[in-house]
Parts: C-alpha cells; structure tokens; sequence
C-alpha cells in the first residue's frame, strides 16, 4: 500500500477507533497525585458557542441547546453561562512583579481556570529546547490570570521537574525551565544514512531499518501514558472546564506501520493506537480538553535537518531517488517532511477529539493562547442524568444549536461509563466520614471555601540539617458552631518535590468553652500553631479542617521553601507578625519558642486597623562568627511607591556569638497610626559589615483598613 494512501486510511482509523474505544476507568495514580472516586451520576458538558467571527456568543438560554447521546435526545437538568474575568494580580507600584505573599487563604471561592501544562521533553529537539521555555513561559507570563491555577509536568526527567496547582508564577516557570528536549534523531535520517550505507557497500537495499524504533515506541507510549494518567487524575475536578496544554514535537512514531507485514513493527503501532486511543477516553470520559501546541513554529526542511542532527545535503533531493525507495523505504527529504505532518497531525487528534485545539506551524502565540484563555473563561455548561449504561461502554455526545446554524459548537464528542466504584459503607461511625471528608479535602487540587481557613508558615533554623517549621491554621470564628462535644480537626501534609510526604498530623481540638470564650472565639476565630521539622527544599502544604458542629470542610494549598540555612554567610528566617488585635483570638496551641518573645502569639492575619500596633519577628543567621564585624538589622516599611515610611534598626555584634555560627534575634514594633489606608511592605533586612557585606532581606505585603465609620 503506497505511504500516503496508509496515512490517509490511519487517519480514519484513529478517528473513528478513538470514539469507539471502551476503557478501563478506574483512575490511575502516580506519585502523589490526588485520586478521586469517578462516578457518572450526572453528565456535564463544557459547551463553547461562537459566531461567524470567532466572538463567543453570551445571550444563549437552556431552551436554544439539545443534547443528544448516542442519537437520542436528553432532557438538559442544568445549565449555566460560566464567564470568568482574566484577574491581573496586585504589584506595588515600585516593583516590577507582585510581592509574593507569605499567608495564603480561601475566603474567596476559586472561581479561575485550572491548566496542567505538559511538558513533553521525550519528543522535544534538545537544540529545540529554548523554544519550548519560550512557548510555555508566554503563556504563564502573559495568560495566567491571578485567580487561576497551574500544574507543570515534565514526561521525563526527575520527578522533581514537576510543579504541584499553583498560582505562583516563579515557581511555574522554574518548572518550566527544567526542560531539557531528549527527542531521538529522525527515523527518516536514520534510514536513509543506512540505506547509503547498504548502497555503498553494494548491500541489499531493499529495505531499511530505524535501530531506534524500539525506543521511538517507548517513548511514545511513555507520552501517552502520562497524558492518560493526568487526564484521569484531572478529570475528577467537577463543575468546571479542565484542560491540558501538551507542549510537544507531536508523536514521533509513524504508527501507520500497522499496516507493515512485520509483526514486530505492526505490534509495536497498534500498542501506540490503543494508548492514543486510551488518552482520548480518558480525556472525554473526564470532560478534559487537550490544546497540542507545537514550539517549533513554521517549520521548514532546513529547520527540521539541523533540529535533527544533520543537514539537507545528508538529505539528497527525491527527484534522484525512485519512488520505491521514497514511499516504501520513508527515505529522503520528501519522508522528513512527511515524518513531520504525521507528528503534528498527532496533536491536530488528541486535540480534536477531546474539545480543544492544535496549535501548530505558528510563530507567534499570542492569538491561539488568547483563544486558549477564551475557551476555559467563557462557555456553558449542559448536565443531564444519562440512561442506565452499562460499564466500560462508550456513548457519542453531540450538542446542536437547531434555531441558530449561523453559529459554531464546539463540545467533547463523548465520554466512557466506568466501573463500578467500591460501594461506601453506610454503616461507617461519624468519626470516619469526618477524618474521610478532610482526607478528600486535602487530596483537592483545588482550594475548598466551606469553612475560611487563613495558613501561614515561617522557617526557622532548628537541628541540622532540618529547619523547623512554624505552621500557623487560623479558622474564622463566624464558621464555627462551638458547643458541648464540638470537635475540630485539622490536618496537614508536607509534599516534597518527588510527591513524597515528609511530615503531616491530624490535630483534634474539642470547643467546650466557657461562654466569654466561646463569645470571643465566635468574634475573633481559633487559631493552632504546629512546628514541622523539615530538610531544605521545595514543599506544598495542604491543610485541611473540619467542623464536626457544622459539617463545613475547607481547604488551603501552601508553597514554601525551605533555605539550606548552613549554605549562606549571612541568612535569615522567615518573618512572623502579629498585632494588639491578633492577639484576643482564640489560640489553641501556643509555640513554646515564641511564646517570650512576641506580645502575642503569630497570626496569619495581613490586614490590620490603623489603631494597630504591629509586631514582627525574624532569626539572622550569621556563619561567620569567628570574624570580628557587626550585623545591622532594619524593619523598613514602604509605600507602594517604595517611599521608607518608617525604619527601625539594631546593630549586633559577632562577639555575641563567642565565635561560632549562630542567630541574632530581632524584633519590630511598628505603630500604624501614621499609615493612611492602602498596601505596604515590611522588609526586613541585615547586612554585615564584612568586606564582601552579605545581605539577607525578606519582604512581607500587608494592609492598612480604612478606619471603621462610628455607629450612628
């Protein structure tokens, strides 16, 4: 069968075998990746409509939309206009990007989008790996809103490449940055070096070999399996549109070799097929749209020569070769290119199949990541309860607008029935649905807004090599039912860079109060400190509590890193505050460390009264202390136009430290009285009179509120 004409049968192939295809559904796991229980109570449908110049249409009611599954129409149950704004986040006017804030909290439901960018360095050139840096941080750099979050995962390298939801640009493109293309050289430049090796030794030519096919299909299913595990793992977020940026080269295996005669090679394309296919069912079952986007940009044959190794001239033009030798051997730059198409049509499929779209022989990204942004922040959402399936089946989903034929519908075209789930036990105590509820809670990707928790989390030098963490949970009293019996419970898990856990606990704290507590408790909030002993690196916390009373969970993803306190001459703590007010709310646990040091205990609270006094905390970390100098140590607040409002200063001298590494401890009254409403930042700084003069600084945003109006 002539190559073009195996390629054009395989398209079809894929196409209709991807929406034909009956998984397995059960979700898979990897690493530290949340799991979810995936049922199919009800069936949604993210719906993006738009008019004849690309606008997405808003005027739509439930009654212009028909939903039909498998041919047969179904009653639409709910139906909403999601319309999300591209929230731009806040700077000091000063700074040229945000001060990263030291709490984080969920008063806010999270209403963004939510992305897991793949990044794909099995089938990125290595020369072509600054491309890839350049796609991906364009799109976080311009794309991200504030009120959005982001995953990052590499599908090879060290595990921690990866980036953990996060709203944290740094740390997103520093995951990106860890690419490092290992893309094998072309299969096409591989047989035709061999083939004019065989000719030149007057060898049989009649057929010619990848010796890296082996490997090309590795790799392959290897892509395709991490796409598959993420769509499963990301399918189970509900209620809102999920999608995955695959940044890659496309699938660099001419998998129309399921054609070959070859029972090797034939083997080797149906197991990719089936994965291509598993990823489709995968993503639709879950309602997961894939965007394939290519870094290569308009791509040439003499771009792709030297991206593969080689150059045109090791490439001789096709009119010298025999058709025999171009479309069965897939030699010569006819088949290079050809190997390129077959790569990005890849993409153009998983793309397609599951609702987004490719982008691909494209220089500039700006417009096709505008219309990435476009689709997860504008579309409706169609839910009904499907007939009775049986498992692992897979059913066709088409939405049709009949009113309105002037308008585009783009939709998943289907979604597969899973297994059976184990069932839940209805005979299970209270207790454990409680601790079930804040494990599920904690596994969330996803911020929970039902009981508002406030988290914040210092390090601290502690015994080496470990720092020790301080971990503040506040929970706001307003949520709270305290009453005889009333347990609150609060856990915690530290995830290191691999997805490992190093540290986590489930506190208990039961609110039988006297009543002037419970009164001030239900004003002001509860608060819990913990210390976790932690090596250096990159974390996420998640935190999670639960209120037995009221039956409310909520939860908090935090990211902190941990200094290697020993590596620097001169280092610091992280920088805890706390405040007159802070300190009537209620405290369950209090730091021992602290607890001497600070007029109250730390709060997680950044917003304060212009009444407030606040207090600030930090250890300087000095390691060269067998040297005669003196540490200067300054709490400095500014304006958000960098003006120095206020400055507080202590000098400290090595010979405190009897000639060994140690800390200076440094504490900060700051009056606000003087302070007019709006944004600042403390810096914290210390800088030794060394003749290299190290510097160590930390920077905390807060606010002043306007004063409160008296009663009338």
């Amino acid at each position: 069968m002539p190559r073009q004409v195996r390629i054009a049968a395989l398209l079809v192939l894929l196409g209709t075998a991807a929406l034909a295809a009956s998984q397995d559904a059960r979700p898979a796991t990897s690493g530290q990746a949340p799991t979810f229980q995936v049922r199919v109570d009800y069936v949604e449908v993210d719906v993006r409509v738009t008019d004849k110049a690309g606008q997405f249409v808003r005027d739509l009611k439930q009654e212009d939309f028909q939903i039909f599954e498998d041919g047969r129409p179904q009653a639409v149950s709910a139906f909403s206009l999601v319309d999300i704004p591209v929230e731009k986040a806040e700077r000091m006017l000063y700074t040229s990007s945000p001060i990263e804030p030291d709490t984080k909290t969920n008063e806010r439901r999270f209403d963004g989008r939510v992305y897991v960018m793949i990044i794909d360095d099995l089938h990125t050139s290595f020369a072509r790996s600054g491309r890839v840096k350049i796609a991906a941080r364009q799109f976080i750099q311009r794309n991200l809103g504030a009120n959005d979050l982001m995953a990052v995962v590499h599908t090879a390298g060290p595990s921690d490449a990866n980036q953990d939801f996060t709203n944290n640009r740094r740390l997103l493109m520093a995951a990106v940055d860890r690419v490092a293309g290992r893309k094998l050289p072309s299969s096409t430049v591989n047989r035709t070096e061999e083939f004019f090796r065989l000719q030149a030794g007057g060898a049989d030519t009649d057929s010619v070999n990848d010796p890296d096919d082996a490997e090309r299909a590795f790799q392959a299913k290897n892509t395709l399996q991490t796409l598959k595990a993420v769509a499963d793992w990301f399918g189970g977020i509900r209620g809102r549109r999920k999608s995955i940026l695959l940044v890659s080269e496309g699938i660099d295996y001419d998998v129309s070799s399921v054609f070959d005669a070859n029972a090797e090679a034939h083997n080797q394309a149906s197991s990719i097929i089936d994965a291509m296919r598993e990823v489709v069912s995968s993503a639709t079952r879950g309602n997961v749209a894939i965007y394939g986007i290519d870094p290569r940009g308009l791509t040439g044959l003499e771009d792709e020569s030297i991206a593969v190794g080689t150059f045109p001239t090791a490439l001789p033009d096709d009119q010298g070769m025999s058709s025999k030798d171009v479309n069965q051997l897939g030699i010569g730059t006819r088949s290079l290119m050809n190997e390129v198409r077959v790569a990005q049509d890849s993409l153009r499929q998983l793309s397609d199949e599951t609702g987004g779209f490719a982008v691909v022989n494209r220089n500039q990204f700006d417009t096709a990541f505008g219309r990435i942004v476009d689709d997860n922040s504008a579309y409706y959402v169609l839910a009904y309860y499907p007939p009775a399936n049986k498992p692992d089946s897979f059913h066709r989903i088409e939405v049709r607008l009949p009113g309105r034929p002037d308008l585009a519908v783009r939709a998943r075209r289907g979604y597969t029935v899973p297994k059976a789930g184990a069932a839940s036990n209805p005979n299970r105590p209270a207790s454990a649905a409680a601790m079930a509820e804040v494990l599920d809670a904690l596994d969330s990707p996803l911020p929970i807004s039902g009981l508002t928790l406030r988290v914040f989390a210092a390090p601290f030098k502690g015994t080496s090599p470990n720092a020790s963490v301080l971990l503040g949970v506040e929970l706001r009293g307003a949520d709270l039912q305290p009453g005889p019996g009333s347990v609150v419970q609060v856990s915690y898990r530290a995830i290191d860079a691999q997805g490992k856990v190093r540290a986590g606990n489930t506190d208990s704290v039961t609110l039988n109060l006297r009543p002037e507590t419970r009164a001030r408790l239900e004003a002001t909030g509860l608060r819990m400190l913990k210390r976790l002993d932690l090596p250096p690196g990159r974390y996420q916390l998640h935190v999670a509590a639960h209120d037995a009373s009221s039956g409310r969970v909520g939860s908090v993803t935090y990211d902190l890193e941990v200094p290697d306190f020993a590596d620097r001459a001169l280092d610091m703590s992280g920088v805890v505050l706390t405040s007159s007010a802070a300190g009537a709310q209620v405290t369950a646990r209090l730091d021992e460390l602290l607890q001497d040091v600070l007029p109250a205990p730390p709060a997680a609270v950044r917003t304060f009264a212009p009444s407030d006094e606040l207090t600030a905390f930090a250890e300087v970390y000095d390691a060269e202390g067998d040297r005669a100098h003196t540490v200067g140590i300054s709490a400095i607040v500014l304006s958000d136009t960098g003006q120095e409002l206020f400055r507080s200063r202590e000098e400290r001298s090595s010979a405190d430290l009897g000639g060994r590494r140690g800390g200076y401890g440094f504490v900060a009254r700051i009056p606000l009285k003087d302070l007019s409403p709006g944004g600042y930042v403390l810096k914290i700084e210390a800088q030794s009179t060394l003749g290299d003069r190290p510097i160590a600084a930390r920077e905390v945003p807060f606010r002043v509120e306007a004063p409160a109006l008296p009663a009338r």
